[in-house]
């Protein structure tokens, strides 16, 4: 039984993201690596001021690199969980035959899954910034609070965007809607166990996306399973509730482990 997890956060945040949870599963006697995107290493606030230039160049395919290397320096094969864009990572970790199991919340979906319109709604503000493929852009606080946290308290939304939300790189997304580095082959036999989920206030992924993702994961032979959380929006790694999201996941990893 792997007792190591590694935890993969999505675009506009840092592996800081996964504090709640890296303390969770801690104590529950699990070594835990939150490791950040290529050249997200340094602390949130200096993020927020100035970005490393070569992040407006990183690709899908590199941070997938990334993980694959810092997932072969472990003593064992881990749980691999990830959040939207790192749930479309966790997946492609899996299409490499990494990780004892694997679990996609909120994931971003993998080559030939259709984008729903909220979800392209809300993709919007990178599409049409200018030169948005090569360069590095910031979420607003508005956008924060109306797609990304759109059920975490109001009185909560401020702190949470100042301590989490960093520039991320346009370049990902477009990767992304052009199926650049995202391809899978549902059928590989080598898949670990994989459980995708859905929000039910999610507007980045729509839930659309994870059912139709889940119906092309379901082609595998290995274990595939899907489920959904009510009243949750696409931050329910940090919003109220967030402990049931994390024992819901770590519980169907536990119960679904590759097997040797």
């Amino acid at each position: 039984m792997s007792k190591t997890i590694v935890l993969i956060h999505g675009a506009w945040l840092t592996g800081l993201a996964w504090e709640k949870f890296k303390s969770r599963f801690e104590a529950k006697g699990y070594a835990v690596h939150a490791p950040s995107w290529p050249y997200d290493e340094r602390p949130v606030e200096e993020l927020q001021k100035s970005s490393d230039p070569r992040l407006a160049k990183l690709t899908v395919a590199e941070i997938v690199d990334h993980y694959e290397a810092f997932i072969k320096t472990l003593p064992e094969n881990p749980i691999i969980m990830g959040h939207s864009f790192g749930g479309l990572i966790t997946q492609l970790l899996l299409q490499r035959n990494l990780g004892a199991a694997g679990v996609a919340i909120s994931p971003g979906a993998p080559r030939w899954i259709l984008v729903a319109p909220r979800t392209l709604i809300s993709a919007l503000p990178v599409f049409t910034a200018w030169n948005g493929w090569k360069r590095v852009l910031t979420m607003s606080f508005d956008a924060f609070c109306t797609n990304f946290a759109n059920k975490l308290p109001a009185s909560e939304q401020r702190a949470a965007y100042e301590r989490y939300i960093v520039p991320t790189p346009g370049r990902i997304y477009y990767d992304g809607a052009l199926g650049i580095g995202t391809g899978v082959d549902w059928k590989n036999p080598n898949r670990a166990p994989l459980l995708l989920t859905a929000a039910e206030f999610d507007r980045i992924v729509a839930i659309s996306m994870v059912k139709q993702n889940f119906r092309a994961q379901s082609k595998n032979p290995n274990k595939t399973d899907y489920h959904f959380f009510e009243g949750r929006s696409h931050f329910l790694c940090g919003e109220p509730g967030w402990e049931e999201v994390a024992d819901t996941c770590l519980s169907w990893a536990e119960a679904n482990l590759r097997k040797g």
